[in-house]
């Protein structure tokens, strides 16, 4: 389990300019790459633990769809487009281990905007472009995010 890290507004702000910067730049080589070739990362704090049944492979879950949140939702349009696969992180320190075994060419991150500032920089280190939804609602438990954006971004592609 990790610490959850709550940055300052002042920093928030930073990482907000810093992560839409880069959501922009990365937008064109994002939509580029086929769904077979990219990755879902959601944190674990939007798992309704009350109801969830996904199941725990080390420093990650894999999602049941048992509809108890919306990550059932975002596993099933994932999974109709072809995508690589969903993880339901516990913490950002998977994130690299996942890379370089699965090699993915492009990243949809669900997170606060702290954790979505260091996943981007740590796929630019790997050269995997990313696209980044920030929670509506962080605070490391009971989150949430705006749906119709995951949705949007997951289904972007090349004309």
């Amino acid at each position: 389990m990790f610490e959850c890290l709550k940055p300052s507004k002042l920093k928030e702000e930073t990482y907000k300019k810093i992560t839409a910067k880069k959501n922009k730049s990365n937008s064109a080589k994002f939509i580029s790459v086929p769904f077979g070739e990219r990755l879902i990362f959601v944190p674990q704090c939007m798992r309704n633990v009350k109801v969830c049944k996904a199941k725990e492979e080390g420093g990650y879950y894999i999602c049941s769809e048992c509809g108890g949140c919306k990550i059932g939702s975002i596993s099933k349009k994932s999974k109709e487009l072809g995508y690589k696969g969903l993880f339901i992180l516990k913490g950002g320190r998977i994130v690299e281990k996942l890379v370089l075994e699965l090699k993915p060419e492009a990243i949809v991150g669900v997170a606060c905007f702290y954790e979505g500032s260091e996943g981007m920089e740590l796929c630019e280190k790997n050269n995997i472009t990313v696209q980044f939804v920030p929670l509506s609602k962080d605070g490391c438990v009971d989150t949430d995010v705006n749906l119709d954006s995951v949705m949007e971004i997951l289904s972007k592609k090349q004309e």
